[in-house]
C-alpha cells in the first residue's frame, strides 16, 4: 500500500481525488496540506486522513508519506515537485505539468538525479472509454483515421478556481486547463504524435488575461487531422469522434467520469453498433497505476516526458495566440 500526501486540496480533492482514493486498492491518503491549518484539519477529519499540515515542507518530510500528489495551482507545480523530490518522495503531478516546457524539463532532470518516479495525472488515459476507442481504432474498426475531434467546454463564469483567469498562475485558459486533456486523449487514442499545430482563440470581457474559447488544429505524423475545441462559455460537454475511411466512432461526452458513456460505430449514416463503458474508476486506476510502479510493477504509463510533450503543444498554441512567455 502506497501512502500519499496531497499538496493542495480544493474542490478537485473533494469531487475527484478522494472518491478515487476511496476506490483504490493499492493507494491511500495519509496526509494533506492546505494554506489554512484549520481547513486542513477539517478536511483531514472529514476523510479520516491521519495528518494535516499548512506547510508543504513538513508534509514532504513526513515518514508517513511515500508519494506526493501535486494538486496546487499550475504556477506552483515546478517548485512543489522539486521540493517533494528533494525529500525523497515520488511525484504524481496534476496536469498541465507546469507553466512551460523549460519547467517540465527541470522537473524531469530533478527526478532523474534523485532516481525517483515523476508521473503526470492525465486521468482520461485511464478511462475505459479512451482505452476502448484506442483498441478499436488499432483493430481497424474505422479503417484509416482521417479526422479526430475532441471538445471540452464548461461554464467558467464565477468558477470556484478564480485563479484560472490569471495567466501568471494558470499558464492559460481552457487550452491549458482542458485542452491538454483533449490533445493527450487524441495522441493516446490514435497512438500517434502531433507534427504541426495551428491555434485560434478569443478573449472576452470576463476572461481576464486568458482565452475564453479556442480551436486548436493538429496534424499527426501518420496523416490524421485533429481538431480540439475548448471553451469556458458553454455548458459541460466532452464529445469525441474518430472519422475513418470506412466508419466513424463517436462518444457523446466521451471524456466524463460521471455517467456511463455510449460508444457508437456509424456506417453510411447508420449506427451499426453501440458499446457502453463506465469511466467512474478512472481516478482510482490512475493512482493505483502509480502505486504499482512504485512497488516494482509496470512503469507508470504517463511519465514526465509525456507531460513535456503535451506542454510543448500548449506552448506552441499560446505562442500563436500571442499569450506565450
Amino acid at each position: 500500500m502506497i501512502r500519499y500526501g496531497i499538496l493542495g486540496f480544493g474542490a478537485h480533492g473533494d469531487r475527484r481525488l478522494m472518491p478515487g482514493f476511496a476506490r483504490a486498492k493499492q493507494s491511500r491518503v495519509t496526509a494533506i496540506s492546505r494554506r489554512s491549518l484549520e481547513r486542513a484539519r477539517a478536511t483531514a477529519e472529514r476523510y479520516g486522513i491521519p495528518l494535516a499540515f499548512d506547510s508543504k515542507e513538513e508534509l514532504c518530510r513526513s515518514p508517513e508519506v511515500d508519494a506526493i500528489f501535486i494538486a496546487t495551482p499550475n504556477a506552483e507545480h515546478r517548485a512543489d515537485a522539486l521540493l517533494a523530490l528533494r525529500h525523497g518522495k515520488a511525484v504524481l503531478c496534476e496536469k498541465p505539468m507546469a507553466m512551460n516546457a523549460a519547467e517540465c524539463e527541470e522537473m524531469i532532470r530533478a527526478a532523474q538525479e534523485e532516481g525517483l518516479p515523476l508521473g503526470v495525472a492525465l486521468v482520461f488515459r485511464f478511462e475505459a472509454g479512451a482505452r476502448r476507442l484506442r483498441a478499436r481504432v488499432a483493430a481497424g474498426d474505422i479503417g484509416t483515421p482521417v479526422f479526430a475531434r475532441s471538445e471540452f467546454s464548461y461554464w467558467g463564469r464565477n468558477h470556484h478556481r478564480s485563479w484560472l483567469l490569471d495567466r501568471r498562475i494558470s499558464g492559460g485558459g481552457p487550452i491549458a486547463d482542458v485542452g491538454v486533456h483533449c490533445m493527450d486523449a487524441l495522441r493516446f487514442i490514435l497512438d500517434d504524435e502531433v507534427t504541426r499545430l495551428v491555434a485560434l482563440g478569443r478573449r472576452d470581457a470576463d476572461s481576464g488575461s486568458v482565452e475564453a474559447a479556442a480551436i486548436v488544429s493538429l496534424e499527426f505524423r501518420r496523416g490524421t487531422l485533429g481538431t480540439v475545441l475548448v471553451s469556458i462559455r458553454a455548458p459541460y460537454r466532452t464529445p469525441l469522434e474518430l472519422v475513418g475511411e470506412k466508419r466513424t466512432l463517436r462518444a457523446n461526452d466521451g471524456l466524463t467520469v460521471d455517467a456511463p458513456v455510449q460508444i457508437e460505430l456509424v456506417e453510411d449514416g447508420r449506427v451499426v453498433d453501440v458499446e457502453e463503458v463506465d469511466n467512474s474508476d478512472a481516478y482510482a486506476r490512475q493512482v493505483d497505476a502509480f502505486s504499482a510502479a512504485l512497488e516494482g510493477g509496470p512503469a507508470f504509463p504517463i511519465p514526465g516526458e509525456a507531460g513535456l510533450e503535451n506542454q510543448r503543444l500548449l506552448d506552441a498554441a499560446y505562442a500563436q495566440l500571442g499569450l506565450g512567455d
